[in-house]
């Protein structure tokens, strides 16, 4: 029987279908261009082959392509009837998850993973704090994402794939000591990996070495296609270096090359994200409002996440609306989260509705209600999904407001707080405090 890359049967006899699939889930898993395409091909070849329908409904899927993706799924389900245990297993998990329905996901997902831990495109959903895991709203969700890959490494042992990731997981977890080798190893061994090249931004950061990943994300973002999913997420990565060390033309020249919505490459929620936190933390390190940018993404907000989906996205849309003042906009959302969270279709809850008073409360320069707000939220924001590097916004919006609101003693603590190693904190004003 035909297999794929990690040794598991496939159900196709079509050995054309087979060698696009394995092409496809290689570019899927690495985020470079072309993994639709390879699906496509495997399915020109045997139309009947599910795990190509549902991968390609996969890559659709983050790319923000949902009625496609949904389409491709169906096809994907309509086809599992006699489908083996493992592929049948596959589809409905993708089922399960496409239908937001993160409880019963979670636990398919543990399921799939104790009888087949090599199927690396179900494992790809939950392995970064974007994902399944990370996403559901609970707190000590980074220290699970790190225990599920520590107890998947023997299946994989130095898969380069596999390693980044858990290196990414671990360096979330605290585990720096343990995350270093790691991606030390991946990058080495597979450098045309984004994964890999994410894992070692965010192992840098997490370590407090800025200028180690400006130097490496610099040359690799060289030879990675423009098209690649990950290339305006890393160019932020790299903005984030530019601005801590005071290299302001640099980090914009990135903004505007990479991260600008005609130049972005990810999907809605990552473009969202990316721009919409790069202005932001720009302007806590004291530079200029670009109100025209602003109002770009505000309406792009408005366009392409009408309503409440993930957390992380969510923020940053939330963060759109306080900076225009959209005071109706945000009572709207924050509403429509509460509706969604009692339906238990929203795993933040009440989160972001909170912070988005507390981001209200900043830009109307009410720094008291701004810190009130924000102060029980900062040890907590690993329920909105995401990375510790994303969740310092909420951080370092806190830190400014104890700043602007003189309270230099609160400031002092919540550095003194700050997790140890960790990229300084580019925030005007904070040097004030040594």
């Amino acid at each position: 029987m035909l297999a794929d890359r990690y040794e598991l049967p496939l159900s196709t006899s079509s050995a054309a279908a087979r060698d696009a699939y394995v092409h496809g889930c290689e570019l899927a898993l690495t985020f470079y261009p072309g993994a639709t395409a390879a699906f496509d091909s495997a399915i020109a070849a045997d139309p009947g082959f599910a795990l190509a329908h549902a991968a390609k409904a996969q890559v659709l899927m983050r790319e923000g392509q949902v009625a496609a993706a949904r389409e491709a799924l169906a096809v994907a389900k309509g086809l599992a009837a006699g489908l083996p245990a493992r592929e049948a297993s596959h589809v409905g998990y993708f089922d399960l998850m496409f239908a937001g329905r993160s409880e019963p996901a979670i636990a398919a997902l543990h399921a799939h993973l104790a009888a087949w831990p090599r199927d690396a495109l179900v494992l790809a959903t939950a392995a970064n704090p974007n994902g399944l895991i990370g996403a559901s709203g609970r707190i000590g969700q980074k220290h699970r994402i790190a225990v599920l890959m520590d107890g998947l490494a023997p299946h994989y042992g130095d898969d380069p794939w596999f390693l980044a990731h858990h290196a990414m997981a671990l360096s979330e977890d605290g585990q720096l000591a343990a995350a270093r080798p790691k991606i030390e190893r991946s990058v080495a061994a597979k450098p045309d990996n984004a994964h890999g090249a994410h894992g070692f931004a965010h192992v840098c950061y997490e370590s407090g070495e800025p200028d180690t990943a400006r130097a490496y994300l610099s040359s690799w973002l060289a030879t990675y296609p423009r098209a690649g999913f990950f290339h305006g997420h890393l160019s932020w990565h790299q903005s984030l270096c530019e601005l801590q060390a005071g290299n302001w033309t640099a980090a914009l020249h990135l903004y505007r090359d990479a991260m600008t919505l005609d130049r972005h490459s990810g999907g809605p929620q990552q473009r969202m994200s990316d721009a919409t936190a790069f202005l932001w933390r720009s302007e806590l390190a004291g530079h200029p409002r670009d109100a025209a940018a602003w109002r770009t993404m505000y309406d792009y907000a408005s366009s392409a996440l009408p309503r409440p989906g993930a957390g992380l996205a969510d923020m940053h849309v939330i963060l759109a609306q306080a900076v225009m003042h959209d005071d109706a906009g945000l009572a709207a959302r924050a509403r429509q989260m509460e509706e969604l969270a009692r339906e238990g279709r929203y795993p933040s809850g009440s989160y972001l509705p909170a912070l988005a008073r507390g981001f209200m409360a900043f830009e109307r320069g009410d720094f008291a209600a701004a810190i009130e707000a924000l102060t029980p939220l900062v040890q907590e924001s690993e329920r909105i999904g995401g990375s510790r590097a994303q969740h310092d916004l909420i951080e370092f919006t806190l830190l400014k407001a104890c700043l602007e609101a003189g309270r230099l003693e609160q400031a002092r603590h919540l550095l003194g707080a700050r997790r140890p190693g960790a990229a300084g904190v580019p925030v005007t004003g904070v040097a004030a405090l040594h």
